[in-house]
């Protein structure tokens, strides 16, 4: 049986912690910054936990993580 494939672009954008949690940069951030807060445009600095309901389907993309 062939290996299985990473793929790629959901490797360079998504972080497995040691525990299997997977974390993504925040999205809403680089555009009409002048109507968010300032503590929302802080808050989206960091990187973020993934909802329940996508992490099937990237640990499918990432198989060997």
């Amino acid at each position: 049986m062939p290996k299985m494939k990473t793929h790629r672009g959901t490797a360079k954008r998504v972080k497995i912690t040691g525990s299997g949690r997977i974390f993504m940069n925040a999205h809403h951030r680089s555009h009409k910054k002048s109507k968010k807060r300032m503590e929302k445009i802080y808050s989206l600095r960091r990187m973020q936990e993934v909802d329940k309901s996508h992490t099937r389907r990237l640990k499918k993309l990432l198989p060997y993580s």
